[in-house]
């Protein structure tokens, strides 16, 4: 976005208050060298060397045969059939889970010289103040992976607070952040900047936003425990949602034209935005404030994290069931939980898979078949856990942390492998957002940043590019073998 258009629009109303400019464009700094280290495993052959090797027969070599995982491999299947007893789903899993881990993935006893380079220990945490080192593997991911964000913009007056929700991008490719008591509206696609509204010093600050499905209509939560409804494309208060909460509104989710609340005083409410008394129905389970709060793709399941340490799946289907009208009961009721629950994906690919993040107390991550209300895998993020993303056109997750390194983790899923560590903010990065294609990612973080990232690629490209056939069959590029 150019500076000079975005401080002449909003200027004016900042620069009493402060110097900076909102989405002001700030210094990049250096992009990352690429580690050199990568590609060195990787060997080169001459088209010479190649064209020479024309074997008709395979002659064993145990020097090139990984004993380890032949044993693991020829032993698992006598296993299996020894064990002919019936195995249960879970347990299924953790086979599936363990080999994934132990095998990477492998299913072939012999290595050759085509074969690709190992994964590479190349990712590590720095040390701790219990001088301490701890290494993790990662892979090295099939496509290039920026280490620096591509734009930075200048976010003044953003509330540093882990359980709001001030950051969302819309389906018209728009962008909505609140700081302090106004939202900004950034357009993608032109990179203009507008100011959507701005409310009283006793009515704010701003608590939430999000973003209605059709792009237009944006929700604004407020530190006064109102909701407000406001058209983005004439500029206009729609109107005012007021009584569903007694204190302030830090969560919000959309599903259709039901707008769903959650608020400091442990309520949960749905909203018709359709009709004069709003309020339809209420789900009563939390005890301190509600911070996340995310509806499934299929609009059947709901879940909430609060501040007390739980994580509350709701099924729609159970309202008609219950006792007491217009109040739902919890499908779910998960206290796993060391710290409170803020981060929340539904899975893309699996509608029943839920990601979860907890604060500094717990600081993992956690995976949930919200069917049965099991916890599939748990993954010691070692730092805070802000907010999570799912990848749209592959199997990752993306996680944003906060105290010490205040960054962004790549995660490969189901391994949990870490793909990429991306730094940059100075400060816990508190906010995501993804935008409507899946490529870009918008992060907003306590250093009054706005950084975005092009950490998922580009589906088309993506989708254009030719399969390859190596490895298939591991002697494929052989004539002959016998």
């Amino acid at each position: 976005m150019d500076s000079g258009s975005t401080s002449s629009s909003i200027s004016s109303k900042t620069s009493l208050s402060r110097s900076r400019v909102p989405f002001d464009e700030t210094n990049i700094p250096p992009r990352y060298p690429r580690n050199p280290s990568l590609n060195s495993g990787v060997r080169r052959t001459s088209k010479a060397s190649a064209t020479t090797q024309n074997f008709d027969r395979f002659i064993p070599d145990r020097l090139s045969t990984d004993m380890d995982i032949a044993r693991c491999l020829l032993t698992q299947a006598r296993r299996d059939k020894e064990n002919n007893a019936v195995v249960s789903p879970s347990k299924e899993v953790y086979r599936k889970r363990l080999a994934e881990t132990i095998l990477q993935n492998r299913t072939q006893i012999l290595s050759f010289k085509s074969k690709p380079a190992a994964p590479i220990d190349a990712w590590y945490n720095e040390p701790s103040t219990s001088n301490q080192v701890s290494y993790q593997k990662s892979v090295k991911p099939r496509r290039h992976i920026p280490q620096s964000s591509e734009r930075t913009l200048d976010a003044p007056d953003l509330v540093d607070d882990y359980y709001l929700n001030l950051l969302d991008w819309g389906s018209a490719n728009v962008l909505a952040i609140a700081l302090g008591s106004t939202v900004y509206l950034w357009d993608a696609t032109t990179g203009s900047t507008s100011e959507l509204m701005t409310v009283e010093e006793e009515d704010g600050p701003v608590t939430s936003v999000n973003w209605a499905p059709d792009g237009r209509h944006i929700a604004v939560g407020l530190n006064n425990s109102d909701v407000q409804l406001w058209d983005s494309a004439n500029n206009c208060l729609l109107r005012t949602l007021k009584g569903a909460h007694r204190s302030r509104v830090g969560a919000l989710a959309w599903s259709n034209q039901i707008l769903t609340t959650g608020g400091m005083d442990g309520m949960i409410v749905d909203n018709d935005v359709r009709i004069r008394s709003h309020i339809v129905q209420t789900y009563t389970g939390h005890t301190h404030e509600v911070c996340g709060l995310k509806w499934s793709g299929s609009g059947q399941q709901l879940a909430s994290g609060g501040n007390d340490n739980l994580l509350h799946i709701w099924d729609v289907s159970m309202s008609s069931s219950n006792a007491v009208p217009n109040q739902n009961q919890w499908l779910h009721r998960l206290d796993d939980h060391m710290a409170a629950v803020k981060a929340i994906a539904w899975c893309p690919f699996q509608s029943n898979l839920l990601a979860t993040g907890e604060g500094g107390n717990d600081r993992s991550i956690k995976f949930w078949n919200t069917h049965t209300g099991a916890c599939l895998n748990s993954i010691d993020a070692r730092s805070q856990v802000c907010s999570l993303l799912w990848n749209k056109n592959e199997k990752e997750l993306l996680s944003s942390h906060g105290f010490t390194n205040n960054q962004l983790t790549l995660w490969k899923y189901p391994s949990m492998v870490k793909m990429a560590e991306l730094t940059g903010h100075t400060s816990r990065v508190l906010f995501m957002a993804q935008s409507p294609d899946g490529c870009t990612v918008a992060t907003a973080a306590g250093d009054e940043t706005l950084r975005f990232w092009n950490v998922f690629g580009n589906p088309e490209s993506q989708k254009s590019a030719p399969k390859s056939n190596a490895g298939i069959a591991p002697f494929a590029k052989y004539n002959h073998i016998r």
